[in-house]
């Protein structure tokens, strides 16, 4: 039995927008690492936070460092289901990361700028200009999604599209692309094909704002992993981990990142240049059955990590058994120690109260859970 390490309850966050009558995602905690000096433009984001929620008609970015802040709100040009989104560091550009386009707005909804590209409607091959082309159309609701994000310096926008970009013309073979984008004005500064068929993405920020992770599921086909690095003139992508391995965090030094296999009974770190496995760890003799579950129950003895795992620091992942756990009870986070040759199970951590889901690390030893209900953000340490 693994020992138990005590987490302490450092803050609570309430969520901005009520969620009672389902209008609304769970709350996120953002944060981005301390950009690489003389990077990008040189604006670091500082380890900066912001508590967002998106709505239906509204995306809300809370500062949680200053109390006296009031929210910032972000018009949406279409409804949750249709897209992702991303707030810029400085909590001042969104960018939604749509079915037909990604598109940034500022707090007073004008659109900065817009980037149309391919319907993530498989069956659509219409280079549409607006949302209201296809709002009314059922199947325009089951579409494929991308992702968008900012780079640690807010400088550059990283958005995964289905192709191609509207300049190009339609293209009914087109793949999925990476674009770099400017997030000033929207200039896309590079590009690149990931070779992936996507159902859904997100990325994973590096602290260096000329790299970023992408993460890229494709239902039961594979979870394509793939790095890429913008020198300034030119998008390089690399692949790594024959798309059976989901991109999950990177450490606070950016050397290396740490994966989940995709039927998540394997933790595994990796290095960051080439992707080669330094380490792995399986729940299996690692983690023990849910204490709350029958004896009789074979299927009990089947643990598996979450998808969403982290670095609370050089030494140390934190990583959840929560989705699974919930089927018999209490949900459990476990602390990983990655110094040695081979990942371990260092502690159990014991919560106050019940926690729910998975845990999302911070970047500076802390990380946040969300509560069951959806209405509030909490955030831990050791």
């Amino acid at each position: 039995m693994a020992d138990a390490v005590a987490a302490r309850l450092v803050t609570t966050l309430a969520a901005p927008l009520d969620r009672a009558r389902n209008t609304a995602d769970a709350p996120e905690l953002l944060h981005w690492p301390d950009a690489a000096p003389g990077a990008g433009d040189g604006r670091p984001a500082d380890g900066r936070r912001l508590l967002v929620q998106r709505g239906d008609t509204e995306l809300i970015a809370v500062d949680p460092g200053d109390p006296d802040a009031a929210p910032v709100r972000f018009p949406a040009p279409w409804p949750r289901r249709f897209g992702t989104c991303a707030v810029a560091p400085r909590g001042d550009l969104a960018v939604f990361a749509g079915v037909h386009a990604v598109r940034a707005v500022d707090p007073t909804g004008a659109v900065r700028w817009e980037v149309r590209h391919g319907c993530w409607d498989g069956s659509c091959r219409t280079l549409h200009s607006a949302y209201e082309e296809y709002a009314a159309d059922h199947r325009h609701l089951y579409a494929d999604s991308g992702s968008a994000v900012f780079s640690a310096d807010g400088a550059l926008v990283w958005a995964h599209i289905r192709g191609p970009v509207a300049a190009s013309g339609p293209d009914p073979e087109a793949l999925d692309e990476w674009l770099i984008i400017d997030a000033a004005d929207g200039r896309v500064l590079g590009r690149a094909e990931t070779e992936t068929v996507a159902a859904g993405s997100h990325h994973v920020p590096h602290p260096d704002p000329a790299r970023m992770g992408l993460s890229v599921g494709e239902g039961q086909d594979g979870v394509p992993l793939r790095w890429g690095r913008w020198d300034g003139e030119q998008l390089s992508v690399e692949q790594f981990c024959n798309d059976e391995r989901i991109l999950t965090g990177v450490s606070p030094s950016g050397d290396r990142f740490v994966t989940v296999t995709h039927y998540e009974e394997t933790l595994g770190t990796h290095r960051i240049d080439d992707g080669s496995v330094l380490s792995e760890l399986a729940t299996e003799h690692a983690v023990p059955r849910h204490p709350e579950a029958d004896p009789d129950d074979r299927d009990a003895d089947e643990t598996l990590w979450d998808y969403e795992c982290g670095f609370l620091d050089e030494e140390t992942l934190i990583a959840g058994t929560a989705e699974r756990d919930a089927e018999y009870g209490e949900q459990r986070h476990w602390l990983v120690s990655t110094a040695g040759a081979e990942l371990r199970v260092a502690a159990q951590v014991a919560y106050p109260f019940p926690i729910s889901g998975a845990p999302t690390v911070l970047g500076d030893g802390t990380w946040y859970t969300v509560s069951d209900s959806g209405d509030a953000v909490h955030v831990w340490s050791r």
